[in-house]
């Protein structure tokens, strides 16, 4: 074998003028695929960056831009646009004419609606007793949607409450990132699916069809819970044992929401659109349509906002960087995974050089030592601008809320970063109500107090602390 293996390349390395050859298919392969990317009008930096990406590694970088490309964003658009069009009928008019609100529409295709009891729920122990107590009333139908599922003591004890619903007839659907929840056992789930629920997962890996499909870095991110359409869970907390500080000492710290009224439709929608995405199922719907309790405006203005790779606007992001921009007195912002854009690094220093009271919490320490140095290093443009930052440090700080004034709350499952912005599929609930805020802000400075104020003046050598920081900032668009 080798010596055939010898022989053939000889062969290749004999033939003649083989340099010239080589040259001009180099020269088509980088104008021919240059032109597409081009074509594309991504920004100016990326498309630089695959550009010479793809002209130093020829063969291994087609297969990576096919992968990982923005041309399988667009494919994954058209093909989730046709499940939005099938649900746009049960969407709300409008409530109001707020411009945050008409951007959030037009952005996330979700209306302005409204709440009739919205509680705030303080790490994994309320959390998981708030969602289990609403499971055990469903009659009609439960639908839940993960990043991260666990096979622990948590992710059992819902597995069974989800089981026993199936078994009294009512529709269960648990849709779990494939990515996210790739550890757990798929027999896992044996109890429920024999009781008659359906488990489907987002994005798996199919081994013969990678080409067909991204499986890697387009994730669903959100955190969804409907109970027969008239409860609604949403925001930063998963199914796992790291969230239940009942069970361990060191779970993370976190935020979650629970909403009653008829912003619960649009979390109905986020689920279904993926749903219906991820199974290709399209007959459910109809009994989901039929099963939603009729409308009954609350006192409470809410919004729900989802975004995705599968929209050019980056709905969250945008409602973030619009938010700062519309504030009149504070901006505080809570996020595990700090990793600002431009626009958004812009509008939190402006805010601050206006005089307004911005504060940034983020964890002393992530669970990825790459991002919490790569948070850092945004740090000294922050404090120079008159930023306030603290380093929640108790616990691994997971909360992802925004805080703007006195009447405006953000609570959801991005973080405040590019790939939670750009490329996951995620969920904000935005509030505009002063009890919502109150309690969000006892929330904050009660996080406040646990952590410490980074100061300007803190030693920052350069072998452990400038470098790396340096060196992760650069990763910070893939983070």
């Amino acid at each position: 074998m080798l010596d055939a293996l010898q022989d053939l390349w000889h062969w290749f390395v004999a033939i003649p003028h083989l340099g010239v050859y080589l040259a001009v298919a180099w020269i088509a392969y980088v104008v021919g695929l240059g032109g597409w990317i081009v074509l594309q009008k991504r920004p100016p930096v990326a498309t630089l960056s695959w550009l010479f990406g793809l002209a130093a590694i020829p063969v291994l970088g087609v297969a990576i831009y096919i992968v990982f490309g923005p041309q399988r964003i667009r494919r994954h658009r058209l093909r989730r646009r046709r499940s939005r069009v099938s649900l746009s009928n049960e969407q709300v008019e409008a409530a109001g004419e707020a411009e945050l609100a008409t951007l959030a529409q037009a952005t996330s295709g979700l209306p302005a609606s409204t709440c009739t009891d919205v509680r705030l729920l303080v790490d994994g122990g309320a959390t998981y007793d708030a969602l289990l107590e609403a499971i055990a009333s469903a009659r009609e139908h439960v639908h839940l949607e993960y990043y991260i599922y666990a096979a622990d003591r948590t992710g059992t004890a819902l597995r069974d409450a989800l089981a026993e619903r199936a078994r009294a007839g009512v529709a269960v659907r648990l849709l779990l990132d494939a990515v996210g929840s790739a550890g757990i056992p798929r027999d896992f789930f044996a109890p429920l699916t024999d009781a008659g629920g359906e488990v489907a997962w987002f994005h798996p890996m199919q081994f013969g069809r990678i080409w067909q499909r991204t499986w890697i870095n387009l994730r669903s991110h959100r955190k969804i819970v409907v109970v027969d359409g008239r409860v609604g869970f949403t925001g930063g907390i998963n199914i796992t044992d790291e969230q239940n500080e009942r069970l361990r000492a060191d779970a993370y710290r976190d935020l979650h929401v629970r909403v009653e009224g008829d912003a619960v439709r649009g979390l109905q929608v986020l689920f279904v659109e993926d749903w219906a995405y991820a199974t290709g199922q399209r007959d459910f719907i109809a009994s989901v349509v039929r099963a939603m309790p009729p409308r009954s405006p609350g006192p409470i203005s809410a919004q729900v906002v989802g975004s995705g790779p599968d929209s050019p606007w980056e709905a969250i992001h945008r409602l973030h960087v619009g938010a700062i921009h519309a504030a009149s007195r504070r901006v505080w912002l809570a996020t595990p995974y700090f990793v600002p854009g431009e626009a958004a690094m812009m509008a939190l220093t402006s805010a601050a050089l206006g005089g307004l009271d911005v504060r940034v919490l983020v964890p002393r320490n992530s669970d990825s030592r790459l991002v919490t140095w790569a948070a850092r290093s945004y740090f000294d443009e922050l404090l120079a601008a008159g930023v306030r930052v603290y380093e929640y440090g108790p616990r691994m700080l997971h909360t992802k809320a925004l805080l703007v004034d006195d009447d405006l709350a953000i609570v959801g499952s991005a973080n405040f970063d590019s790939r939670s912005f750009s490329l996951n599929f995620e969920v904000s609930m935005v509030f505009r109500d002063a009890g919502v805020t109150a309690d969000l802000e006892r929330l904050f400075n009660g996080d406040f107090a646990s952590a410490p104020r980074v100061r300007p003046d803190r030693p920052v050598p350069l072998w452990s602390v400038r470098l790396p920081e340096a060196l992760a900032r650069l990763l910070s668009p893939v983070l």
